[in-house]
């Protein structure tokens, strides 16, 4: 992949699901993308409640990885966890 396409901001959207907890949720998203809790417990509501929401903006790789941890972690606890990477425009 060229350097630009890693230096380019993206967009980490999560996808809501009937199966991932509130807490899971949070806990990841303070932990692994050094959210402040209150943040993190809106983004889970708003996640619940229109089915996506934005996490953060991030380069490419720190994106993938980040996201990478997060559903590492929901798999190990047999929660089926989705996030979108998108281009920021």
């Amino acid at each position: 992949m060229p350097d630009e396409e890693l230096e380019k901001l993206y967009r980490v959207i999560i996808l809501n699901d009937d199966v991932t907890t509130f807490e899971f949720v949070i806990v990841s998203l303070v932990v692994v993308f050094q959210i402040e809790q209150s943040r993190a417990e809106a983004i889970a509501w708003e996640t619940h409640t229109r089915g996506q929401a934005y996490v953060a903006t991030l380069p490419l790789k720190e994106a993938q990885e980040k996201v990478f941890r997060v559903q590492y972690a929901a798999r190990q606890q047999g929660y089926p966890l989705e996030f979108v990477i998108e281009p920021e425009e």
